[in-house]
């Protein structure tokens, strides 16, 4: 599989996606990365660790999240994934279920799409944006109700 310029053998290799949350109120980073500069320092951090793609999140979806508007989110998202892709040679994700989010951040060269909702969100503008473009993209599964009760199975 190639994801921007890179191949990837999935079948002889794992592959380490690092996480660059650019939001101020994610709950894995506290909002370090949502400046031009750290958002690099980090991302130049995870690479020189082993990381193979940096997935770019410009909307916590934690627990009781406040969901923001496109606009917001591009702007949180696209000026990231343009300076990654200017000063680094690696695949950028963008953690995104939003399709306008995606179409931008697409056009500033994001190379993967990683929808939460599993292209499940938008009655079907996401599945058609990444067909149209042919971007590569990972599904994810989520669900409205966040009871993960811990349940006991035979």
């Amino acid at each position: 599989m190639d994801i921007g310029g890179h191949r990837f053998d999935t079948d002889k290799k794992c592959y380490i996606m690092g996480i660059l949350n650019v939001t101020p109120d994610s709950f894995s980073d506290g909002g370090s990365f949502n400046s031009i500069d750290s958002a690099l320092r980090h991302t130049e951090q995870m690479i020189a660790e082993g990381m193979d793609i940096v997935d770019v999140g410009g909307e916590s979806t934690r627990p009781g999240y406040t969901k923001i508007s496109d606009a917001e989110e591009i702007e949180r998202v696209v000026p990231v994934i343009e300076a990654i892709k200017q000063r680094f040679d690696i695949p950028v994700s963008l953690d995104t279920y939003k399709y306008k989010v995606a179409e931008a951040g697409l056009s500033a060269g994001a190379d993967l799409i990683n929808d939460i909702w599993g292209l499940r969100y938008d009655g079907g503008e996401m599945a058609a944006l990444i067909a149209k473009t042919g971007a590569a993209c990972c599904l994810m599964h989520n669900r409205d109700n966040t009871d993960y009760a811990d349940r006991n199975f035979p």
